[in-house]
C-alpha cells in the first residue's frame, strides 16, 4: 500500500499531478509528441501512440477532385497495416472543399469509403493558422507545405520525414509504394 500513496504524496507535496506528462517520452519523436482530437468523437489522442510505425499523413477533404483517393489510402492502410504502416487522415477547408462539420466528415468517409485508417479533427495545414503537427511536417521537409488537398508526408519508424507528394500522386503510384516499402524493410 505504502508504495500505491507514494508517488500520490510527493507530487501533492510538489504541488504537481501525478498524471501530468513530466518530460516527452524518450520513446516518442518530437514529430510525434503531439495531441490531436479524434474525429469521430473529438477525444484526445497523443500522435506518440503511432511511434516506431511507419506513417502517410495525408490532409484531406469531401469535396475535392481527389477525394477518390480516399480508396487508395484505406487500401495502402489495409494492406500494410500489419507491417506497421499507418495513415493517417488530416481533413482541412483550407482549400474551401471540406465544409462541414467533423461528425459529418466522419459519416462522409465510413459510408462513402469505408475510411477505417484514424482520422482526425478538421484543422489547417498551411499558413500561420497551421496545427503544430503539420507546422513540425513542413520544417522537415524544407518548408514543403500542402498545395492542394491530399498532399501526403511520409515519415519512417523514427520519426523523420523522408517524402512528401503532391496531391496528384495517387496512393497506388509506383514511387510511393516503395518508399513506403522501403521505410518498412527498414531495420528498427
Amino acid at each position: 500500500m505504502r508504495r500505491l500513496y507514494l508517488p500520490l504524496i510527493c507530487c501533492a507535496l510538489l504541488g504537481a499531478s501525478p498524471l501530468a506528462r513530466a518530460a516527452p517520452d524518450a520513446a516518442c519523436p518530437a514529430l510525434l509528441d503531439h495531441t490531436v482530437l479524434r474525429l469521430q468523437d473529438e477525444a484526445p489522442q497523443s500522435l506518440c501512440q503511432y511511434a516506431g510505425k511507419v506513417l502517410l499523413v495525408v490532409n484531406t477533404a469531401s469535396y475535392c477532385g481527389f477525394t477518390g483517393q480516399y480508396e487508395g489510402l484505406e487500401a495502402l492502410h489495409a494492406r500494410y497495416r500489419d507491417r506497421g504502416l499507418v495513415v493517417l487522415g488530416f481533413p482541412s477547408n483550407d482549400f474551401a472543399q471540406e465544409t462541414g462539420s467533423n461528425a459529418e466528415i466522419a459519416e462522409f468517409c465510413a459510408n462513402t469509403f469505408g475510411v477505417r485508417f484514424p482520422m482526425f479533427t478538421k484543422g489547417h495545414v498551411r499558413g500561420a493558422q497551421a496545427a503544430p503537427l503539420y507546422r513540425a511536417l513542413a520544417a522537415a521537409s524544407d518548408g514543403q507545405t500542402p498545395r492542394w488537398n491530399f498532399h501526403k508526408y511520409l515519415v519512417s519508424r523514427s520519426g523523420r520525414v523522408v517524402g512528401s507528394y503532391g496531391s496528384s500522386v495517387a496512393p497506388d503510384n509506383g514511387a510511393l509504394v516503395q518508399a513506403i516499402e522501403r521505410q518498412l524493410a527498414a531495420p528498427r
